[in-house]
């Protein structure tokens, strides 16, 4: 039974039967997600390791905790820590289906810091496994003219599944 489970893990998430939208997918984030993202190469974990090794950009789009509503004034609340694929740019809140323009900025930013500013550079655009996030910002990626996107549905649990280098402390990108 575990073969069987690290087996599915590492072969990525269930993908097979998932349409590619002809937009951005909103609620729920977490579900199963297409296997193809047109105009970018959806790869795996062992790819994903591959690419790491190279030096490869990996760009994490998970959103951050905010501060939940309605604590008292005066309580103290600490943001949880992500942990990330080691020497990943964390974009926060980059993956929803509707970006403010703050958000919009912070991909963009994003995006022309990690290729050095080449189109043409290869990046990877992760989150978790199953979660549309990743999926809406590697196609904005796409839409924004960037030729070399790698879509990595399996996310941190992929990688952690394959035996990828341990998650990091990330580190949020500046607003």
């Amino acid at each position: 039974m575990r073969a069987v489970l690290l087996a599915l893990l590492l072969a990525g998430p269930a993908t097979a039967q998932v349409p590619e939208p002809d937009t951005y997918r909103g609620e729920p984030y977490r579900a199963p997600v297409p296997a193809t993202l047109q105009g970018a190469t959806v790869i795996d974990a062992a790819q994903a390791i591959r690419l790491h090794g190279q030096g490869v950009p990996f760009l994490d789009v998970l959103p951050r905790k905010t501060r939940p509503e309605g604590l008292p004034e005066g309580t103290i609340w600490r943001e949880p820590p992500h942990e990330t694929i080691p020497g990943a740019v964390w974009l926060w809140d980059t993956g929803w289906e509707n970006l403010s323009p703050a958000e919009q900025a912070r991909l963009e930013r994003g995006l022309a810091e990690a290729s050095g500013g080449d189109p043409a550079a290869p990046l990877v655009i992760f989150c978790r496994s199953d979660c549309w996030m990743s999926w809406n910002a590697a196609r904005r990626a796409v839409a924004l003219g960037y030729a070399a996107i790698h879509w990595f549905p399996g996310g941190i649990e992929g990688w952690q599944a394959a035996g990828g280098a341990p998650l990091v402390k990330a580190v949020p990108a500046a607003p």
